[in-house]
């Protein structure tokens, strides 16, 4: 590793003590204690998830929406289980497992949902042991769905999981 000017600084500098990386240190670890490591791409079971999705249809005749932020997101956390090792800042840390099915039978909630935004919604995963279901946008926004409302989790992944693991208390979606 080089310095700012060109010459080869030690490894043990503050600089390499304390790198930037995608994710916050907290959520790092978690992460990499789940088995993500970066370059992590599933997409076969990405595209296997997908499918099933697709083919799905409720009783009533819903379907759900499946579109590359979606699929982008379960390549590379998919089949995770992501707890938090540290108190929450605002509140408990949510353990959340990706994985899509978790959110099969929830194709008419999800399209309601998406409707209210007026955009596209896909299932991504649960809070939890089920206590809240957790989608994605074709945006790659996050939002979190429980028995209290719906939540807005951040503005893609990397900032939902972050928002989850670190105990953020995130932002209530309201009408109007």
């Amino acid at each position: 590793m080089q310095d700012r000017t060109g010459r080869s600084a030690p490894l043990d500098t503050p600089t390499d003590r304390h790198a930037t990386t995608r994710f916050p240190v907290a959520v790092d670890a978690a992460l990499r204690q789940a088995g993500w490591q970066p370059g992590r791409w599933d997409i076969r079971q990405a595209e296997e998830w997908a499918d099933a999705l697709r083919s799905h249809t409720s009783p009533a005749g819903h379907r759900h929406a499946v579109f590359p932020a979606a699929v982008e997101a379960w390549a590379e956390f998919g089949a995770l289980h992501i707890s938090a090792a540290a108190p929450g800042r605002q509140i408990a840390p949510a353990a959340v497992r990706v994985d899509p099915l978790s959110g099969l039978h929830l194709a008419r909630t999800l399209g309601d949902l998406g409707r209210a935004l007026e955009t596209e919604i896909s299932p991504l995963g649960e809070e939890g042991d089920g206590q809240a279901v957790l989608a994605i946008d074709i945006e790659g926004r996050v939002y979190s769905i429980d028995h209290t409302g719906d939540w807005y989790l951040g503005a893609d992944i990397d900032q939902a999981l972050a928002t989850l693991v670190t105990g953020v208390q995130p932002d209530r979606l309201t009408s109007g």
